[in-house]
């Protein structure tokens, strides 16, 4: 068989896509897979499915598959040559980047926009026929690898499956897969929401939950969610203007009892598109963050208020941060009464252009060597003041503010820190840290939603420090391995909580089809040998 591999060009996309993608609706386009050997430690196989990863020790993973590939099992080697043993005579597909042109003897492009990968071009699959027993099998590139096997009477249509190109993403850390180490073992999860539409306690609330803090105090679990609760009656984009801050309890994570309201918002929508005082700056509130102050003895409440904007994008505009405290002391007061707080952190001559038309978003506050840091967020960027307040751009950015002790006063830290972007250049939300018992820090970030021009991962992330300052590149937890996969788009982690013996408990807020966005449960074990070989790399 006489092959020929030709290059053509290569190029950068530089454009923001700010639109959805058209998928092919396709039906009736399985394949039906043909057995297959590889030669021992020659090489490895892996399913086709969203998200998958063919490269060892790569960071590139599939996140679109065309539909004829769905559930095939693809293989890759050490080098481009598989050895592969065949029952029958096949059809192998293989799959290369756009930028390479496969032309041997016997094959045919089956598939072009076949599979978006992050990080690379998008990918073509080429059909290649090979004869039943042993036979060497050419990828024909490094980054070429065999995408399924086919009966030798299977019918191959040409079609463009019009998969976007996977350059739109950026490549992420899978945990367990793209770097040989696992931080987090799944050990035990819940196969459908621990709280959804139509549980007790949700009778009023229309669109479910996001961002929020879940805390273990004496046996018992307290989660503080943010409630969309919305307004019967009212369209779906009300939920997330009028909402709430929920109080929950539970003695397993699992079966939930809803205790009361922390704070409600007004969800009166601002009268001027500026931050001017005569809106309403308590029209939305989000992301009650539950941190114990050991000094006062009593629990301190960190949470967030919008301005909201009914023709400005986002319409949460002009975040501001406020801090209560229980008035109840130690930690059994973990369940208030709570007042209105204090006004600790808010858009104004300290701010920093990448804080946004939404910032300040968020804010997460933990213990240092000399004090207090503490993550706040910023979304929708300006590139400079001139752009205030219409002209924001894409981007879910973090910073750090620090202080002397959790009273404040914060200081943003300057713009050679802020914004920290070694976590993810494009999107980090909802950042919980924790001081390990191991050493260093732990943080749970959202991984951010994989849907329209939104390109990111659609897991839980998390990061790691040595000194709460310097965080590392994340690592995203791949649920969909071990979980029923109920959601549609991953959102908010809620917590991290020792059970012992290196076992956490996470809750997640999600979003399916429907309006209402439920709460997951899963379990993990922390894998202390590989967390202390990636803190003191």
């Amino acid at each position: 068989m006489r092959l020929k591999l030709k290059l053509v060009g290569y190029y950068f996309l530089i454009t923001i896509i700010t639109g959805g993608f058209l998928y092919s609706q396709t039906k009736n386009l399985a394949l039906t897979p043909s057995v297959f050997f590889i030669k021992p430690n020659a090489g490895s196989t892996f399913r086709l499915k969203n998200p998958c990863y063919p490269f060892k020790r790569k960071h590139n993973s599939v996140v679109r598959i065309a539909a004829e590939l769905q559930e095939l099992t693809g293989a890759v080697g050490s080098s481009p040559v598989l050895k592969m043993k065949f029952s029958e005579d096949v059809h192998v597909l293989i799959a290369l980047p756009a930028s390479q042109t496969l032309e041997p003897h016997g094959s045919f492009l089956y598939l072009d926009s076949a599979l978006s990968i992050t990080g690379l071009p998008s990918y073509k699959v080429y059909s290649v026929s090979y004869k039943k027993g042993w036979q060497d099998v050419d990828c024909f590139s490094p980054e070429g690898f065999v995408a399924g096997v086919v009966k030798a009477n299977t019918t191959l249509k040409f079609r463009n499956a019009q998969m976007p190109d996977g350059r739109l993403w950026h490549t992420y850390v899978t945990d367990g897969f793209t770097d040989g180490k696992q931080l987090f073992e799944i050990i035990s999860w819940s196969d459908t929401p621990v709280i959804d539409e139509g549980m007790a306690g949700t009778e009023e609330i229309q669109g479910g939950f996001e961002g929020g803090t879940c805390v273990k105090v004496g046996g018992k679990y307290h989660l503080f969610p943010t409630e969309r609760a919305g307004e019967i009656g009212k369209p779906a984009v009300y939920d997330r203007v009028k909402t709430r801050i929920g109080h929950w309890e539970s003695e397993d994570a699992i079966h939930w009892r809803r205790v009361g309201t922390i704070f409600q918002a007004s969800g009166k929508y601002a009268i001027s598109e500026y931050d001017n005082p005569m809106n309403d700056r308590r029209a939305a509130i989000w992301s009650y963050n539950a941190v114990f102050n050991e000094k006062e003895d009593r629990w301190y409440g960190y949470y967030l208020t919008y301005t909201v904007d009914k023709n400005i994008q986002p319409n949460h505009s002009f975040g501001r941060i406020w801090c209560t405290k229980s008035q109840t002391k130690g930690v059994d007061g973990i369940g208030g009464p709570y007042d209105e707080g204090q006004l600790i952190m808010e858009p104004g001559l300290d701010s920093q252009p990448w804080e946004g038309r939404q910032g300040v978003a968020s804010f997460y506050p933990y213990p240092v060597k000399d004090g207090w840091l503490a993550f706040y967020a910023g979304a929708f960027p300006f590139n400079s003041w001139s752009d205030y307040p219409k002209n924001s751009t894409l981007g879910w950015y973090i910073g750090l503010a620090r202080a002397e002790s959790m009273d404040g006063p914060w200081t943003r830290l300057d713009t050679t820190i802020n914004p920290v972007k070694t976590i993810n250049p494009n999107f980090v939300e909802n950042p919980l840290v924790y001081k390990m018992p191991q050493g260093g820090y732990l943080a749970m970030i959202d991984g951010g939603p994989d849907s329209g021009s939104h390109h990111f991962s659609n897991m839980i992330g998390c990061t790691y420090s040595k000194d709460g300052l310097h965080w590392s590149e994340a690592r995203y937890i791949p649920l969909h391995t071990k979980l029923n996969v109920w959601w549609h788009t991953m959102r908010t982690p809620l917590c991290l909580i020792s059970e012992g013996d290196n076992i956490y408990t996470i809750l997640f807020a999600a979003i399916n089809n429907n309006r209402f966005h439920p709460i997951g449960m899963l379990k993990v074990r922390l894998n202390v040998e590989a967390y202390m070989q990636l803190l003191n790399q």
